[in-house]
C-alpha cells in the first residue's frame, strides 16, 4: 500500500506544574503472568500493550485519564481484548510515561522541555511495579540532546522492567519550538541511546533493554539504515500519527514492513484516529501496539 497520506500527529504542549493527588493502591494485575525478573527478550515471544501520556496533563493520552484505578482497570480490558484476538501471544502491559516533556515555553535554561520530578516517576513506577507492567519513559528533548537527558533517567532504566522511548517529533535543533516545527532524530542520537542501554545492561546484569522510536513522516529520522544492531537493545519503530485505518496501515507498511526493521509498533488514538482500529485489525503483525 502506498505512503498516501502524511498526516501530523497532534501537537499538544502544556507547561506542568504541581504534583499528583493521593490515590488508592489498585489491586494486583490478574491478567497476566508476573513479569518476575526474566533474563530473556521480552520480543518477539510477547507483544507489549501500552497506555500513553503524563498524569499531569490528561490531554496527552490514556495514562493522564482518569483516576490510576480507572485507568489500570481500561488498560486491563485492553490487554485482555488482544489476548482474545490472538491467544497464541502473551502480552506485557505497560505504562509510558512522557518524561521530559516538550514545551511551548523556553523554561529558565531555554531547552522548551520540562523534567518530571522523581516523585512523578516513582508514583508512575508504583503503578507498574504493583500490577505487574512495564514502564517505559518517553523522552521529549525539546532543545536538549538525548546525551543530556538520559543520565536524569538512568537510576529508572537500572530497573529490570523499566525501558526507553525517544520521540523524534518533540527534538528541536537551534531556532525551533515545540508544536510549531516537526522535529528530527539523526541515526546518531538514537545510537548513544542504544550505546547507553547496552552499557547499562552489561553492568547490571539485567535483560535486554526495549527502545521505541516514533516516527509519522520519513524525515523525523535521518540516515535510519545507520542505527546500530545490538543484542542488548530491541529497537521497535512506532508508526505514530493520526488518521483512518488506510492512513495508519501504510505507515506500517512504509515505516516497518519496507523497510525491513527488526520490530515494528502501531500507536493508535482514540480523539483523533477516525475510525479507532480494532485489536483484530491490527493483529497479527505488530510487536508493541501503544494507545494515547
Amino acid at each position: 500500500m502506498p505512503f498516501a497520506a502524511r498526516l501530523l500527529a497532534p501537537m499538544i504542549v502544556t507547561l506542568l506544574i504541581g504534583a499528583l493527588p493521593g490515590y488508592a493502591q489498585p489491586n494486583a494485575w490478574v491478567a497476566n503472568q508476573p513479569l518476575g525478573q526474566a533474563t530473556a527478550t521480552l520480543l518477539p515471544d510477547y507483544r507489549i500493550v501500552a497506555y500513553y501520556g503524563n498524569p499531569l496533563s490528561p490531554v496527552l493520552g490514556r495514562l493522564g485519564e482518569p483516576t490510576p484505578q480507572v485507568m489500570i482497570d481500561r488498560l486491563r480490558q485492553t490487554v485482555a481484548y488482544y489476548a482474545e484476538a490472538d491467544p497464541s501471544r502473551p502480552i506485557k502491559p505497560a505504562l509510558e510515561l512522557i518524561t521530559p516533556l516538550a514545551q511551548s515555553d523556553a523554561g529558565a535554561d531555554g531547552m522548551y522541555r520540562a523534567r518530571m520530578s522523581d516523585e512523578l516517576i516513582e508514583e508512575v513506577a508504583g503503578w507498574a511495579g504493583d500490577n505487574e507492567l512495564l514502564l517505559i519513559l518517553d523522552m521529549q528533548m525539546g532543545r536538549s540532546t538525548v546525551a543530556e537527558e538520559l543520565p536524569v533517567l538512568l537510576p529508572y532504566l537500572r530497573r529490570p522492567n523499566t525501558h526507553l522511548a525517544l520521540d523524534p517529533e518533540f527534538n528541536m535543533a537551534p531556532g525551533e519550538v515545540p508544536g510549531v516545527t516537526i522535529g528530527s532524530m539523526s541515526a546518531a542520537e538514537i545510537n548513544t541511546a542504544i550505546r547507553t542501554l547496552a552499557e547499562l545492561v552489561e553492568s547490571e546484569q539485567l535483560p535486554p533493554k526495549v527502545l521505541i522510536v516514533h516516527q509519522f513522516l520519513p524525515s523525523m529520522i535521518s540516515n535510519v539504515e545507520a542505527i546500530e544492531s545490538d543484542p542488548r537493545v530491541q529497537v521497535v519503530i512506532v508508526a505514530d500519527g493520526f488518521g483512518g485505518p488506510a492512513a495508519k496501515i501504510s505507515k506500517y507498511n512504509a515505516f516497518i514492513r519496507d523497510s525491513g526493521v527488526s520490530y515494528g509498533g502501531l500507536k493508535l488514538i482514540y480523539k483523533y484516529d477516525e475510525p479507532l482500529l480494532e485489536p483484530e485489525d491490527v493483529l497479527p503483525v505488530p510487536d508493541v501496539v501503544i494507545y494515547q
